[in-house]
């Protein structure tokens, strides 16, 4: 098969959407399948493709949102050469300029298209609002969530059964949504496949000692993933318990007024941010960790609670829907409710080396279930049903009555 993602960004740039692109690509060319990108092109203003790696970058202008930048919805100098890949079928990973580009090409060349919605959009208004406006601002959403996702594709993917309720209780959408959790090379992040040497030297860069207990969070620094509610508790928890430490690890825009927070609260020594991290390097951060933490509501599914599963972290997590599927409470992580609960399940961990030993063996094993072989094997079945249910082209229905009315028209 012959498959083309469409996204607005694809690595080298580190989000848990990238690598989420990237699992599916590797696992579905490990069956045998070619598959392109068609992203945007986020270093310079120049259309550029990767042969070797099928990769189409286009170039756009920048929003002001991250680095991000804003494509064209129909780049004329793309089409010949995603024309040229006789593409079987389309995953659209965004619902942007790259996203109405997939659906506008797969209309015009009657490709059957598939979507993918990874992002809970109304959590993010505030980068837009700053803060006003913000309830007409989520309708605006619904309406282009709504029209983006049901009315333009031909098959909807979720990752969680959080999203699958946004569409199905809240939105009223009516057509079929497949729950497909994202998958990853697990493998990546088993403790044996660690560098341990690198490892080593990550501890001691960022001064942990071996009797330390290290919470590890990894993601972008920005207000929608409520870091200081982790900063806060573990501010508390120092105070008596010296050996805590959390690293931080990644970048954002809030990333250095979280670190002067951080010293506000007398907790410059026992609060780490690391800075951006290269993708390829992620997986030795892990092994500095003993368990990993989360104080987001707003993600669909967190592949970083995975990563880190995979490599013997239990997860500790607020409880919300989106954790739920994935962290199952005193079995392989704790789920916390507010930051006095919070406290508790860190000193749970901290104190009792059995039930930590017992948690983080259970989270090895349940990370088994998320690999991205597995995961690719029901995408390739969604794509099966998209390209089932095309519906013909005007040129193919047209023949087919040709043929039905000219004995001789084959």
């Amino acid at each position: 098969m012959r498959i083309g993602i469409f996204t607005e960004t694809y690595a080298p740039y580190i989000s848990g959407l990238v690598t989420s692109e990237i699992m599916l690509k590797k696992a579905l060319e490990k069956k045998g399948h070619e598959v392109y990108v068609v992203t945007a092109n986020l270093d310079n203003f120049h259309y550029e493709y990767n042969e070797k790696e099928r990769v189409l970058k286009i170039p756009g202008i920048p929003t002001g949102i991250y680095n991000a930048r804003l494509t064209s919805i129909y780049p004329m100098q793309a089409i010949n050469k995603i024309k040229s890949w006789n593409l079987d079928v389309i995953h659209s990973q965004t619902e942007f300029a790259i996203g109405s580009f997939a659906r506008l090409f797969a209309k015009q060349y009657n490709i059957p298209i598939v979507h993918t919605y990874h992002t809970m959009y109304e959590d993010y208004v505030h980068y837009i609002t700053k803060g006003h406006f913000n309830r007409s601002s989520k309708k605006i959403v619904e309406y282009l969530t709504k029209f983006y996702c049901d009315k333009t594709i031909g098959e909807l993917i979720v990752p969680t059964k959080k999203a699958y309720d946004l569409f199905k209780e809240k939105y009223n959408v009516e057509r079929n949504i497949h729950i497909i959790p994202t998958g990853i090379e697990v493998d990546r992040f088993y403790k044996e496949n660690l560098n341990e040497k690198k490892v080593n030297e990550l501890k001691k860069k960022y001064d942990i000692k071996r009797g330390d207990f290290t919470l590890i969070f990894v993601g972008r620094i920005a207000e929608e993933k409520n870091i200081p509610y982790i900063i806060d508790v573990v501010a508390d928890i120092i105070k008596d318990q010296k050996n805590l430490k959390l690293i931080i690890i990644g970048d954002g825009p809030d990333k250095e007024k979280y670190q002067k927070y951080t010293k506000e609260k007398n907790a410059k020594n026992n609060i780490i941010f690391t800075g951006k991290v290269n993708w390829e390097e992620i997986h030795n951060y892990y092994g500095m960790g003993n368990a990993f933490i989360s104080a987001s509501t707003t993600e669909t599914q967190g592949l970083t609670i995975i990563e880190a599963m995979a490599a013997s972290l239990p997860a500790l997590c607020i409880d919300d829907e989106s954790f739920r599927g994935t962290v199952i409470d005193d079995f392989n992580g704790l789920l916390f409710k507010n930051k006095e609960d919070c406290k508790k399940s860190i000193l749970k961990m901290l104190e009792n080396k059995k039930t930590l030993e017992k948690l983080s063996k259970n989270a090895r094993n349940s990370a088994e279930g998320h690999s991205s072989k597995y995961f690719a094997e029901r995408v390739l079945d969604i794509y099966k049903l998209a390209i089932k249910n095309k519906k013909p082209s005007y040129k193919e229905k047209l023949n087919n009555f040709l043929k039905k009315v000219i004995p001789w028209k084959k």
